[in-house]
């Protein structure tokens, strides 16, 4: 009888790419902290709509570099990423009801929320089924562009945190 041995085509030690994510991750999560700091004298105006986001970014921005850098494929790593997932979709819910420029609109942001409620069950889906090259692609782009690049437009243009950072 045959023996099948499963070849992996995709490593799973996290490369410099998952690498320079979680580096700009916890980049981010220090401007954020640094940002909240500053602007401690006006949080009695933010409405708690803005503190639940904000509380569901960080944690999925916290567990960004502990689950790219971590051990993959185990039970921590599992469970780390229900909660991650869990995180993604409350952040992306939560912004439906964020509307400073326009109340009763939506900008462009919202997008990218909708993006997430699609991408984040997906991405969930590739994990237990177990496909690692598809999985590891969804991961990457989640945290590019819905983590790092909307994080960073958080800072410029006068919005809360860059006023409260900058200002």
């Amino acid at each position: 009888m045959a023996t099948i041995i499963e070849r992996r085509t995709v490593p799973l030690k996290a490369d410099a790419f998952e690498r320079i994510l979680s580096a700009f991750a916890v980049v981010l999560i220090a401007a954020v902290a640094a940002a909240l700091a500053r602007g401690q004298a006006q949080w009695h105006a933010v409405p708690g709509m803005v503190w639940a986001h904000i509380a569901t970014i960080l944690v999925a921005l916290t567990l960004t570099p502990v689950i790219l850098l971590g051990r993959r494929g185990d039970t921590r790593h599992r469970q780390l990423g229900r909660i991650w997932v869990a995180a993604m979709l409350l952040t992306a819910a939560l912004s439906f009801g964020i509307r400073f420029a326009d109340p009763g609109g939506f900008s462009l942001i919202h997008i990218l929320s909708i993006w997430v409620l699609i991408q984040a069950p997906l991405l969930w889906h590739t994990a237990r089924t177990h496909q690692v090259a598809r999985h590891r692609r969804s991961v990457r782009g989640l945290v590019t562009g819905a983590l790092l690049i909307a994080g960073f437009f958080t800072f410029p243009f006068d919005r809360m945190l860059g006023h409260w950072l900058f200002g």
